[in-house]
């Protein structure tokens, strides 16, 4: 992605009055950021149903550059990486949800579109019930996908106790902010996520210097639910920030699971309830959640199913490459798939479709695809 698209996309998140599905909507019909700059004045020529509203608010696009190059330099110095909608390394399955942010600020190293990607979340007041099952899951989960890469908040309560049950297992954790990467909050988990930008990374969707106001908490709550297969509340009261994250993910199609709790327990009435009215499935180990999103672990090198392509004399050349990237990674989300494959999603369903047909590949739990 070249500095000018990353500028472009950072004056018009900070454009006043168009919100993120607007500025989806403006990517998607003007091709870029760049390009909305460059229309700024008329893009009615690049998106002829343009309100009129729109049209007043982008006139002005060009003041927000300032800022947008203050923000780049404090990126260069800090080595947070910049991620536009479109770039190959933004959150694929984040990239699905109609309101995910055109433009993302990412410290850390791991690769955001894992194989395997679980959320886990629950409540700020978390019991030793709810500690000792992060510990317990996080540890099974490392025997049976240690590739999984594991997804919070960076919150008191289950967050924290989430990421680092993913560190003591060596497992990569993100941790999404509600607020911008000059400043860890709570301070208290500062060790903590330091620590994550080397096994792991913190990601955002907002600009430094910008606080952690009540709002941001709840915009970020659908980027914990988007960028992940599956969304696991450990611990919630009745109400709270993680039921919050199950209905996201619930909307964005994703599977959503819960652990149960003693009846009366205040922080098991959440997680009862999803359960009750079939909104989250009971989950109890982490044998039950891989067994249930139907993940196997990623196949080493050396270790990968000796299926030859030549058992598929009848497979084109892209049918080919999709089995041959599904043969290496064991399963793969379609978005993940495109990345593989550099193909278009359209024209990649229209593969898989056929290779379902053929009975050569499946769908599995969490929209993943696998070889039969």
């Amino acid at each position: 992605m070249t500095e000018q698209e990353i500028l472009c996309t950072m004056a018009l998140t900070r454009v006043p009055h168009v919100n993120t599905a607007m500025q989806r909507r403006l990517l998607d019909e003007a091709g870029s950021a760049t390009a909305v700059f460059e229309h700024r004045r008329n893009i009615r020529d690049l998106y002829p149903e343009a309100p009129d509203k729109l049209l007043a608010a982008l006139a002005n696009m060009e003041q927000q550059l300032p800022r947008a190059e203050e923000e780049l330099q404090f990126a260069r110095e800090h080595g947070i990486r910049c991620l536009c909608l479109h770039d190959t390394d933004y959150p694929s399955r984040l990239r699905e949800c109609d309101d995910a942010p055109v433009l993302l600020y990412y410290k850390g190293n791991a690769d955001l579109n894992r194989t395997h990607v679980v959320s886990m979340v629950g409540t700020r007041h978390a019991t030793e019930y709810g500690k000792d099952i992060c510990r317990h899951f996080v540890t099974e989960l490392k025997h049976l996908c240690p590739d999984t890469l594991v997804v919070s908040g960076l919150a008191y309560g289950i967050d924290i106790h989430s990421h680092r049950a993913a560190l003591d297992n060596g497992m990569d954790t993100v941790g999404v902010l509600a607020h911008g990467l000059d400043q860890i909050y709570p301070r208290m988990h500062r060790d903590t996520a330091v620590l994550m930008t080397s096994h792991g990374g913190l990601l955002t969707e907002f600009m430094s210097r910008t606080n952690a106001d009540k709002v941001n908490f709840v915009r970020r709550n659908r980027i914990v639910a988007g960028m992940a297969d599956a969304t696991l509340v450990v611990e919630s009261a009745e109400r709270g920030g993680a039921l919050i994250t199950a209905g996201l993910a619930t909307d964005y199609h994703r599977d959503v699971f819960a652990f149960p709790g003693r009846v009366g327990d205040p922080y098991s009435q959440g997680c009862n309830r999803l359960i009750r009215d079939n909104k989250a499935a009971l989950v109890q180990t982490a044998q039950d959640f891989v067994e249930a999103m139907d993940w196997q672990p990623a196949a080493q090198p050396g270790q990968v199913q000796d299926t030859q392509l030549e058992l598929f004399p009848d497979l084109c050349a892209e049918e080919q490459l999709i089995v041959g990237c599904l043969q290496k990674a064991g399963s793969l989300q379609i978005n993940a798939l495109a990345v593989a494959t550099n193909l278009p999603v359209h024209k990649l369903s229209a593969f898989l479709f056929n290779l379902e047909m053929k009975g050569v590949v499946r769908m599995a739990g969490g929209g993943m695809y696998r070889m039969n």
